[in-house]
């Protein structure tokens, strides 16, 4: 994965904490920064790419690594 600004750990909570947790992250982060996110809810593959296309966030990436979820999002 490519380089990132800010990491939240979102293993362990389920949907719609890392959604939750990921929105309020973004609102302190200047535009332009991007945002690695890791989770272990197999939902949040489709939350997180829902949640790109609604807010207008570029969604990076999106890959499993060893049962983890890893995205990159850039603020908008």
């Amino acid at each position: 994965m490519s380089e990132f600004d800010q990491e939240l750990d979102a293993c362990g909570l389920n949907c719609p904490l890392p959604i939750v947790r990921a929105k309020k992250m973004l609102t302190r982060m200047a535009s332009g920064e991007v945002l690695k996110i890791v989770a272990t809810d197999p939902g949040s593959v489709d939350d997180f790419e829902a949640f790109a296309k609604q807010t207008g966030h570029g969604l990076l990436d999106s890959r499993e690594i060893q049962g983890k979820f890893h995205y990159l999002l850039r603020k908008s």
